[in-house]
């Protein structure tokens, strides 16, 4: 459930100039809180909605994620690699965006959108939603974060390439998400 959004976390990484663990703490506390609520939304709508949720939620997925990586490809696209940090030297890092709650909620969501099928389902079998909901969100947290900082050492090495890669990877990401419900 959370491979997704451990790509997205890497892509941020490769975005990100230097984040720090902090930061990485920060992204990964947010996008797991998203992922484990989802499921107890979904839980909390139950099967009667299971069909309304399910014939929209790739779609939804799919503009956001073709979004963010547009949003991403483009970034980089438009980064000449001529930037200059406080000592003088040249950067080849790709042009680090704000990375405001909002933008991080929106990207987890786009992640999270299937953990509503997931919850709908747990619900079905009568699950306990709570220890899941709370196992989803832990391991969200922990591959968000370590893929901020694994995305940042791509970004160092790889300059505007990782950029755009990490871009079409997002495309990617909702495009497959798109085909497997179609």
């Amino acid at each position: 459930m959370s491979a997704d959004a451990f790509a997205v976390a890497i892509v941020k990484g490769v975005q990100m100039r230097r984040p720090s663990w902090q930061l990485a703490l920060r992204t990964g506390a947010v996008f797991g809180t998203v992922e484990a609520i989802c499921p107890l939304v979904g839980w909390l709508l139950g099967a009667a909605a299971a069909l309304h949720i399910q014939r929209w939620d790739h779609w939804i997925a799919f503009g956001l994620l073709l979004a963010l990586g547009g949003h991403a490809f483009y970034t980089a696209w438009r980064n000449t690699g001529d930037e200059t940090d406080t000592r003088g030297q040249t950067s080849a890092q790709p042009y680090a965006p704000k990375h405001s709650i909002w933008w991080l909620a929106l990207a987890g969501l786009a992640t999270s959108i299937d953990a509503l099928a997931v919850g709908l389902s747990l619900a079905l079998v009568q699950v306990p939603i709570v220890p899941m909901a709370l196992a989803i969100g832990g391991a969200t947290f922990v591959l968000v974060t370590l893929g901020v900082m694994l995305g940042q050492r791509l970004g160092l090495r790889m300059g505007r390439w990782a950029g755009l890669i990490s871009g079409l990877v997002l495309i990617g990401i909702g495009c497959t998400v798109l085909a497997e419900h179609l």
